[in-house]
């Protein structure tokens, strides 16, 4: 008999095995194994919210699998994810296999290493009861508001509509910020910016008109950006006050989720799905010259945390690769925000002294772009400060003052290695030449420039998970899955990067606005994330949560219900101007168990419906047909001849209405950042640079 472990995941359980040997069994439940089941509410809300779990779907034999191994084993131990999902799995487990869950079975590794696991086993504990509480909570809760609005909401405006505790607010906050757009009033403003030259440099430089001596002064329209420039063009420009320092720049803090998805967002595109599913494997175990090992800390985590002995190994490596001066004086230790959990550490490499470089060829590209970036953010967070040398200059032109700034980087530090990214244009340095208060200027050339403020910018998936963390909603493993949800639901669609709400989430957001202001109030949804943080701790019971939540939401529903008995909101959206040939009417977009499709609205009495097609505007380029626009089974957007099967072209790329200019064939642009155009006309090479 040997001893039995039980995590999520093969590819965890295979580098398990690897560091504990002939006397354990690691066999993965593949995920959660019993659940609330889809079909029904599964809460008995009058008897304290029971919940009615069952084995879930298509798991009945993984479970006779583990119950098998369970019996012939000597003692069982539950080594599910270090988080709430993970204990509450733990606690399904025990259930089902008849485990006792005060007993110490259950172990966490904050990494797949050798000590990792060693430390795990080491120190065994019960299954945290109040974790389990908690994550019960948030299942309840967002089971009580999907089940019983989702409903409400499909009769209301379109069949098939969810709504979601979290995501709701989530597709609010978008909903808001394209509603600032519209109401935006852009505003005048003009800069004059006078292109100079110091007799000691041969290299002009530039500076920006501010005010005068006594304040700055706004220009707002031409006539006086006419005036200020008559007045300058013609003065002595004066060195008036120069000011030198220097700055420093500080490593940004090891990753933690949130930051991880964002930068992963705005370095490589990655959706925070794709991260977070790359992440795991990286957590969970990759081939190396030293076989199946762990590579990062566990990637669901809020705290800044880092223990002393991965500091130590960073701080070595800093000193062997670059010298002592790329060290910081001082060990840094970053401070986690108020709310965190602090139940692990950041995220970071398990092993520090293993760079990028020495796992390449274990790792898919994806991986190890993401290795590479956790690793290189960890070893710079242990960094030098890099130093900027700095000069402020004003100029005084007659009555009037302009002003630089120039720096240089006098030491590089941590940013040999590495810098964050930003959704913002950083500014390059600048550097200007030798200059002495009082020295005379040459003016070589004076411009006036119009400008007009802009709108508040479109969230990007990285902006809306800062904003949604900044505002404490839902937590750092929801934010893959909720906009992934509102996504793959049409209330919000990507465009360029940007997320912008359709029609039905503009529609759906007012009407919860008007009915159930506090489900998408965004101080409501944080305040309940507080309470749930709060029945973890042990201070609140979930029962009480719920009860306090539910009493006003479903006596709200049923109002709102009776007062809009009768009401259907039409959406313009699933319009089209295809006439039904049997009744003459506009026939309009529906969505059945097979996907969309277009039908006339006359139904019962006219039952006229066709396949819904997403044209291109473009010929095939080997038959007379059209390209038109298909989805693979995994989703992937492809084009395809609307003439399949009698013609068989298919393309990943986006067919053009630009015609090649070698044998005016169509011309496909290839995916990828740069808009490269190549033709598919058989015998033609024509590709564009």
């Amino acid at each position: 008999m040997s001893n039995l472990i039980i995590v999520e995941s093969p590819a965890k359980a295979k580098t398990i095995t690897k560091y504990l040997g002939r006397d354990y069994k690691v066999v993965a439940s593949m995920g959660h194994v019993r659940d609330l089941p889809e079909r029904r509410l599964s809460v008995d809300v009058e008897n304290s919210f029971k919940p009615k779990y069952e084995i879930m779907k298509g798991k009945e034999k993984q479970v006779e699998e583990l119950a098998k191994y369970a019996k012939k084993s000597k003692r069982i131990f539950l080594a599910t994810d270090p988080d709430r999902e993970g204990e509450a799995i733990s606690w399904h487990l025990a259930y089902i296999l008849g485990l006792d869950d005060e007993q110490k079975n259950r172990v966490t590794f904050n990494e797949i290493t050798k000590n990792g696991i060693k430390h795990g086993m080491e120190n065994p504990r019960s299954i945290d009861k109040n974790l389990v509480n908690a994550q019960q909570a948030r299942r309840i809760l967002d089971r009580l508001v999907g089940y019983k609005l989702s409903p409400f909401l499909s009769s209301k405006i379109r069949k098939g509509l969810s709504a979601g505790r979290v995501q709701s607010v989530a597709v609010r906050i978008i909903v808001d910020r394209e509603e600032a757009i519209r109401k935006f009033v852009p505003e005048e403003y003009w800069t004059i910016d006078a292109d100079l030259l110091s007799k000691s440099s041969t290299k002009m430089f530039e500076a920006s008109f501010y005010g005068d001596k006594n304040s700055k002064i706004k220009i707002t329209n031409q006539e006086q950006a006419e005036k200020i420039l008559a007045a300058t063009k013609d003065s002595e420009y004066v060195v008036y006050k120069l000011k030198k320092g220097s700055r420093k720049r500080s490593p940004s803090p090891p990753f933690i989720t949130s930051t991880l998805q964002q930068e992963a967002s705005r370095k490589f595109s990655f959706s925070p799905r794709k991260t977070m599913k790359i992440a795991q494997e990286l957590y969970e175990g990759a081939n190396t010259k030293d076989g199946l090992t762990g590579l990062i800390t566990y990637m669901r985590t809020d705290s800044l945390r880092l223990s002393g002995e991965s500091i130590s190994e960073a701080t070595s490596y800093i000193k062997s690769e670059w010298g002592e001066k790329y060290l910081s004086p001082k060990t840094r230790i970053f401070k986690s925000r108020a709310n965190a959990q602090d139940a692990h550490e950041a995220i970071r490499p398990t092993m520090p002294k293993l760079s990028p470089d020495e796992v390449k060829e274990y790792l898919t590209t994806d991986q190890f772009k993401l290795y590479t970036l956790i690793w290189k953010r960890f070893i710079a967070c242990q960094m030098a400060d890099c130093i900027h040398q700095t000069t402020q200059v004003q100029i005084l032109a007659g009555d009037y003052i302009f002003k630089t700034t120039g720096f240089f980087v006098s030491f590089n530090g941590f940013t040999i290695l590495y810098e964050e990214s930003s959704d913002e244009k950083s500014k390059k340095a600048k550097e200007l030449p030798a200059l002495e208060e009082g020295q005379t200027l040459s003016l070589k050339k004076i411009k006036p420039n119009q400008h007009f403020t802009e709108p508040p910018p479109r969230f990007t998936e990285a902006s809306l998970i800062k904003a949604l963390e900044e505002e404490g909603i839902g937590r750092p493993s929801t934010y893959a899955a909720t906009i992934g949800t509102i996504i793959a639901r049409e209330y919000v669609m990507s465009e360029q990067k940007q997320l912008k709400p359709t029609e039905l989430g503009e529609v759906t957001t007012n009407l919860m606005k008007e009915k159930f202001p506090k489900i998408v109030n965004v101080k409501f949804t944080a305040q309940m994330e507080n309470d749930l943080d709060t029945i973890e701790s042990g201070k609140q019971e979930w029962v009480k949560i719920l009860e306090d939540f539910y009493g006003e939401f479903e006596s709200n529903l049923n109002k709102t219900k009776e007062e809009m008995k009768n009401v259907k909101i039409p959406l313009k959206e699933d319009e089209t101007d295809i006439i039904c040939e049997l009744c003459g009417k506009k026939m309009v977009i529906r969505r059945g168990k097979f996907g969309k499709f277009i039908a006339c609205p006359g139904y019962p009495d006219c039952k006229n419906i066709k396949k819904l097609v997403n044209k291109t505007g473009v010929k095939c380029p080997k038959c007379n047909g059209e390209v038109i626009v298909k989805k693979s089974k995994k989703g992937r957007v492809f084009y395809g001849c609307d003439q399949y099967p009698e013609c068989d072209f298919v393309s990943w790329d986006e067919p053009t209405k630009e015609k090649c200019p070698k044998c005016s064939g169509t011309l496909f642009k290839k995916k990828g950042k740069t808009k490269v155009l190549y033709c598919t006309t058989e015998g033609c090479d024509y590709i564009s640079k």
